[in-house]
């Protein structure tokens, strides 16, 4: 990677920030709420294989807060496409996972895309939408931003240092949302070997769906597997239409009563209002789906894949994305 030079976010973000532990307090109880061994969900998979994630090459340079001079931000990891049993304990091997393009720039429970940046990148808003979570969960992301795109189609930043939005918030195409960071518990077992970066989830009325499209199917990104930032003026027609998803708290109540831990379903029973409840549902049901039993409709109807998202970060950092 040739680097170019360092962000200037990158020296205003602290080491505690960075890594989800600031405020100090929510930190900590963040972390201790990931050492509370969970009964109903199976420890995580590792081996010698899980290696092959770490990357130094592309880390290295992000680490030190430097950007490739050709201005195209490193993939990092996309999502597998072997289907794994819901019931099967979280892998960080790289063994069965193969990506989009069949190879193994994936790892077996790996479900995003991640973009490797460094600490204190801005990152935005793919496409309009709505801010339905802004949480702090150590064993699924860590710092996170969840917006609902409308139209079933939900996406999450995750392992941010610093939030610039809240809940019920509505953004624009290309809004800061956050920025980068190391948040989330892998960081604290395997810094400084993991790279820096922002995994991105985009989910389609609840499942996960990979951005990327192989031949005959439909990308996410409005330039196929070319995602390039928002540029003002470029926006399609219905940014202006944005509304959100419309959720039906019976569908949602249906798959809450199928989570097996008693603690985690009173929970989320009691979130209000529902779009707040639904986004709750769809990052337990996508981080931890051994939970349910069965993993239900959450959203009247189904809405098709469209080419609707941008990458997710501004034009002035990146001007695309780089495939390995």
């Amino acid at each position: 990677m040739t680097a170019g030079g360092p962000s200037p976010a990158h020296r205003r973000i602290g080491r505690r920030e960075r890594y989800g532990l600031a405020p100090w307090s929510d930190g900590v109880a963040a972390v201790r709420a990931v050492l509370r061994r969970d009964p109903h969900v199976p420890p995580p998979e590792w081996g010698l294989s899980s290696l092959r994630i770490f990357k130094p090459r592309l880390g290295l340079p992000a680490r030190l807060g430097r950007r490739p001079a050709d201005g195209l931000v490193p993939v990092y990891n996309f999502v597998n496409r072997t289907p794994r049993p819901s019931a099967a304990p979280y892998s960080v091997r790289v063994r069965d996972g193969r990506d989009w393009r069949g190879g193994r720039w994936t790892y077996d429970g790996h479900l995003g895309t991640d973009f490797v940046c460094p600490v204190g990148t801005p990152v935005v808003a793919a496409a309009p939408g709505m801010v339905v979570r802004v949480s702090l969960d150590m064993d699924m992301g860590g710092r996170k931003v969840c917006l609902d795109h409308g139209r079933g189609l939900f996406t999450t930043s995750n392992h941010l240092a610093r939030v610039a939005v809240g809940e019920g918030q509505v953004v624009r195409r290309g809004q800061v949302i956050g920025w980068s960071g190391c948040s989330g518990i892998e960081f604290l077992l395997f810094s400084p070997w993991l790279a820096p970066h922002l995994h991105f989830n985009t989910w389609c009325d609840g499942a996960v769906v990979d951005p990327f499209a192989r031949p005959g199917e439909v990308s996410l990104w409005r330039r196929r597997n070319d995602p390039v930032p928002h540029t003002p003026g470029d926006e399609p027609a219905d940014d202006a239409e944005f509304t959100p998803t419309r959720w039906d708290p019976r569908l949602l109540d249906a798959q809450i009563e199928a989570c097996a831990d008693p603690a985690r379903r009173a929970a989320l029973a009691g979130i209000e209002p529902v779009w707040r409840r639904a986004a709750a549902v769809l990052l337990l049901r996508n981080y931890c789906p051994g939970l349910f039993g069965e993993l239900l409709p959450v959203s009247p109807g189904r809405h098709p894949v469209e080419p609707r998202l941008d990458l997710p970060f501004p034009a002035s950092v990146y001007r695309g994305a780089r495939l390995p």
